[in-house]
């Protein structure tokens, strides 16, 4: 890790309870100094006031929820910072080790890195579907991505998740930052113009969160929807970048793992929530023909549409 290297962590934080205290602690625990560590807090009635001082390196900012938004709001956190490196994550997600930030750091030994994220473990309450689906989405070898793996990859080269994802910061405020608002996405949109600029982004299998949701097939309709939004709304980044046989491959991939485990009754889920994923996708890359009522039954967001018409 080159010793220049500055770190700051940005955190958004709503109603935060025994979680994000263990994602304090854990981040205290790192093998490399934290200069500042910011949480955007919404709501400070429900922010443990005792928490504010536990840490001299904390930075607490109390928002409204009408102000909060996935991009806006952590664009305003990085800018907070003068660190080399902001390392965005969420208050669920947990280093699995006091190596996270170091190994996330490591990547950007390579001048063309631009963005870094974590893989993701699953916790122990974690389905098998689930699983196996952080298996096939964050694998265990290390990858640097840039443009001349969109044939390859396709929209998958743009993915980076800010539940665990570090950003260079000079970089990050030439090329304009995250979307100021969006529904969902703000990650990829952002990581989509890193990678049209010529940089790169680095997989670190080695840096490890422990991060993950059981969804039913419902939620994963309302995830897939605000995702095929976001991805529309930018023409720009995604038009003509191929995005679907990613997820084909992941079904037949987990359809052929529950029967290897001997498990095939699993199938039905795999099915059921992907197909969640599929109609939420298709009815998102068509919100615009959708009537209002429609769409505000189809987000997860309903906040970001309603802003929108005022």
């Amino acid at each position: 890790m080159p010793p220049m290297l500055t770190v700051d962590v940005l955190i958004p934080v709503y109603r935060p309870g025994k979680q994000l205290e263990q994602l304090l602690e854990r981040l205290h625990a790192q093998n490399c100094p934290i200069g500042k560590i910011i949480l955007m807090n919404t709501e400070k009635a429900y922010f443990p006031e005792e928490l504010e001082h536990r840490y001299e390196n904390l930075e607490v900012h109390h928002l409204t929820k009408a102000r909060f938004d996935h991009g806006g709001t952590r664009d305003e956190g990085i800018r907070m910072s003068e660190a080399d490196v902001v390392v965005c994550m969420t208050q669920d997600a947990l280093p699995e080790n006091t190596f996270l930030l170091s190994a996330l750091l490591k990547a950007f030994s390579d001048p063309e890195v631009g963005a870094a994220y974590a893989r993701q473990l699953p916790k122990k309450n974690c389905s098998e579907v689930e699983r196996y689906t952080r298996r096939f989405n964050y694998p265990e070898e290390s990858r640097i991505k840039s443009a001349e793996d969109l044939p390859e990859l396709g929209v998958k080269t743009f993915f980076c998740s800010n539940v665990c994802a570090a950003w260079r910061r000079d970089t990050y405020l030439k090329l304009g930052g995250f979307e100021k608002k969006t529904v969902f996405n703000e990650d990829m949109i952002f990581a989509g113009r890193l990678i049209q600029a010529g940089g790169k982004i680095a997989y670190c299998a080695d840096a490890r969160v422990i991060h993950s949701h059981n969804y039913h097939a419902v939620q994963q309709f309302h995830r897939y929807f605000d995702l095929a939004v976001s991805q529309t709304m930018h023409p720009e980044v995604f038009g003509g970048v191929r995005s679907e046989s990613e997820g084909m491959r992941l079904v037949v991939k987990s359809i052929q793992h529950c029967i290897r485990i001997g498990r095939p009754w699993l199938i039905f889920t795999v099915v059921a929530q992907n197909a969640g994923k599929f109609l939420g996708y298709r009815l998102g890359r068509r919100f615009q023909k959708l009537p209002r009522r429609l769409v505000l039954a189809c987000t997860m967001n309903r906040s970001f549409w309603l802003e929108e018409s005022e």
